[in-house]
């Protein structure tokens, strides 16, 4: 980012007693970073109050255009500077405002250049170097003056960028995701801790879930840079949103499910063959699966289900007439949630662990109840869930900067929350597809924040 940057231009004036010159109006500008290298750099925990930075024996190559005038002489051309022995050090304060965003503040700054040298180019390049030496002195301290006020400049920047940031996500044509902090940053000695909201809302209603969530309390690690806690909260709010928003029902012909099953002898054929065995079925039909209610959610250590309590209805519509039920019944459906981490997303998967019609216990006998009971599991497991997997795919966006990548990530599923630990890789190419929508287009040197709907 510093070799991007332009910094502000340097201006002054000296007078040069050996060569008999009153003054010597000086500018220079266009001043670019070529390199440089700060070889002691660290970073540190200041508890309760922001993020130590401190770097010392730093060197730096600048290139710059230079105009000169004097009542001897008026002249342009391009030089080098070389900066060795840079020293800064400052607190980067972090807080929260009203709307969620996070805002950097800085404190305690000093820098410094001990050392500057000039060298000129051009035809005349002999004679400007012979007084380039009375100039260092007065542009070090010139450069000195600027160089906070440059620093607090970029915070100032990156924080009108923060301000911008969408904490707010569309993730479907259903729901909303608000990652907004919901208190400022917590600093200990060592970690720096970010509560986000992280909750579900239906489009058209942004009023918090009937239920209030846990605190989470993540375990005493620090062999991974990045510790994520997505608490039983999250995924509650989701399901409540998606039911609210009516995601849940679904209407399937016999063609939509036979694209989804398996190619074999428990296919799509046999059910079909053994419910018109049971209602001598001859006319197309339909699978209707509504939720009853949100399906209910459970992080166990090790186990993360999912259980759906929905009703579901077999319809017929004979040639020239309405749609009839065959029948309707209540059942709950409980599933596994698999997970992996792809990109910057969370990715579920569904699988079938266990299919109950909601009947009496005096009726599960029934022999009839129970080849009913198979056939309804079997267009579930083959059909239903496969279409459900395929909406999953695209996942859940979790909060990441620009450019930053999660490596070597792992998943646990803890007593109510899921623990992700990750370490984090910078990516100079433009082939990560950033996941969190607001960061994705994050400009941290100036100018304005570019962002990008959520896809």
């Amino acid at each position: 980012m510093l070799k991007e940057k332009n910094l502000p231009d340097l201006s002054g004036s000296e007078s040069l007693e050996f060569l008999k010159v009153d003054y010597v109006n000086y500018n220079f500008s266009n001043i670019k970073i070529k390199a440089f290298s700060f070889p002691n750099t660290s970073l540190a925990f200041v508890p309760g109050v922001g993020i130590k930075a401190l770097t010392n024996h730093g060197t730096a190559n600048i290139s710059t255009d230079w105009e000169f005038e004097s009542p001897l002489f008026q002249d342009t051309g391009g030089a080098d500077l070389f900066l060795s022995g840079v020293y800064f050090t400052g607190i980067i304060i972090l807080t929260r405002n009203d709307f969620g965003h996070p805002t950097l503040r800085l404190q305690d700054c000093y820098a410094q250049v001990s050392h500057a040298h000039v060298s000129f180019s051009g035809e005349l390049s002999v004679l400007y170097n012979s007084f380039a030496e009375p100039m260092e002195k007065p542009i070090l301290k010139n450069l000195n003056e600027m160089l906070c006020p440059i620093i607090a400049s970029e915070v100032k920047a990156l924080n009108a960028n923060l301000s911008t940031l969408e904490v707010l996500t569309k993730i479907d044509n259903y729901t909303l995701l608000d990652y907004s902090l919901i208190s400022s940053p917590e600093i200990t000695e060592n970690y720096l801790d970010l509560n986000l909201k992280g909750v579900f809302y239906p489009l058209e209603n942004l009023a918090d879930p009937p239920f209030s969530p846990v605190p989470v309390v993540l375990p005493e690690r620090s062999n991974s840079m990045l510790y994520i806690g997505i608490a039983e909260y999250f995924f509650k709010s989701a399901s409540f949103a998606y039911f609210t928003a009516g995601a849940f029902n679904v209407t399937l012909s016999t063609k939509e499910i036979s694209n989804h099953f398996v190619q074999n002898s428990q296919g799509l054929g046999n059910v079909l063959s053994r419910i018109a065995e049971i209602y001598i079925l001859s006319q197309p039909f339909m699978v209707r699966i509504m939720a009853t209610e949100p399906p209910v959610i459970n992080l166990q250590p090790g186990n993360f289900t999912l259980d759906i309590p929905a009703s579901i209805m077999m319809l017929t519509q004979p040639k020239n007439s309405t749609v009839e039920t065959i029948v309707s019944m209540d059942f709950v459906a409980s599933t596994s949630v698999g997970l992996v981490i792809l990109g910057q997303r969370l990715v579920c998967s569904l699988s079938l662990n266990r299919f109950r019609l909601a009947l009496p216990e005096s009726n599960r006998s029934n022999i009839e109840v129970l080849r009913f009971e198979n056939i309804l599991s079997s267009i579930l497991h083959f059909g239903v869930l496969p279409l459900a997997n395929a909406k999953l795919q695209q996942g859940f966006p979790l909060p990441n900067p620009h450019k930053i990548s999660f490596v070597n990530s792992d998943i646990e599923v803890l007593e109510g929350f899921l623990l992700i630990s990750t370490d984090l890789k910078y990516e100079t190419s433009s082939k990560q597809q950033p996941s969190f929508h607001g960061w994705e287009g994050l400009n941290l040197i100036s100018g304005q924040w570019r962002g990008k709907s959520a896809p």
